[in-house]
């Protein structure tokens, strides 16, 4: 399922006719025809949605694991688990995520700009483990869990969304799992954009800033499974 939010380019509209036509049974395009706001995006999507697994996936995004959806469900499906988060990689083969760490006053993706083929420390890199968050650029997560907390926090409109919902699926005693051997291009944080990003951070609406110093002891102590002395980078 698509969900359409504003999009003007003709060729747009033309690639849905396209998936459509080819995939009648299998796709379909939902319209939300309000402003930007990534949680109220999330949140439509899941209403509009009819399975128990919720794939939240960017359409920036380029899958290179040929057997990704069924590694994601095989994790997922656990008992144990609520979240499911893969390795992430830029156009140049480098990290763009891998997993997310909590503490100090802000959240940060862990090894990032790491080339590919290094395992960083203790190969956490490319080490299977529960984390407090991963990115909601590629996610899957069980409807029911996504149900019991709400969904996304609708206000946290652009930043920090995904973070504020791996945390309450935490809180629900629910497991947030990164697995390397899922692999996607992110494009959105490509090289010719990281300057864009970096200059564009400075402009997120204070009130998510606020949102995200006010979630108390998981900023002040850090998430459990990381070591205090380490930095996100």
């Amino acid at each position: 399922m698509i969900i359409e939010n504003n999009s003007t380019d003709s060729k747009t509209f033309e690639y849905y006719d396209s998936l459509i036509r080819e995939h009648p049974t299998t796709v379909r395009v939902e319209r939300w025809e309000h402003e930007f706001n990534f949680s109220k995006l999330m949140n439509f999507g899941a209403e509009e949605a009819k399975g128990d697994y919720l794939l939240l996936l960017n359409n920036d995004t380029e899958v290179i694991t040929p057997d990704w959806l069924e590694v994601m469900l095989g994790l997922c499906a656990r008992k144990d688990v609520g979240i499911v988060g893969v390795r992430l990689l830029y156009p140049d083969d480098t990290i763009q995520h891998a997993g997310v760490c909590i503490g100090g006053l802000c959240a940060g993706h862990l090894n990032k700009n790491l080339p590919h083929d290094r395992w960083g420390y203790f190969a956490m890199q490319d080490s299977q483990q529960d984390l407090s968050a991963v990115t909601a650029a590629c996610l899957m997560t069980k409807r029911n869990s996504f149900e019991a907390v709400g969904g996304f926090t609708e206000e946290l409109t652009v930043a920090f969304n995904d973070i504020d919902y791996c945390l309450k699926i935490r809180e629900l005693g629910e497991l947030v799992v990164y697995t390397p051997e899922v692999e996607l291009y992110h494009y959105e944080s490509s090289l010719a954009r990281r300057r864009e990003q970096r200059s564009q951070a400075h402009a997120i609406p204070s009130r998510d800033c606020v949102y995200e110093l006010s979630l108390g002891g998981v900023l002040r102590e850090g998430r459990p499974l990381l070591q205090p002395q380490f930095r996100s980078q």
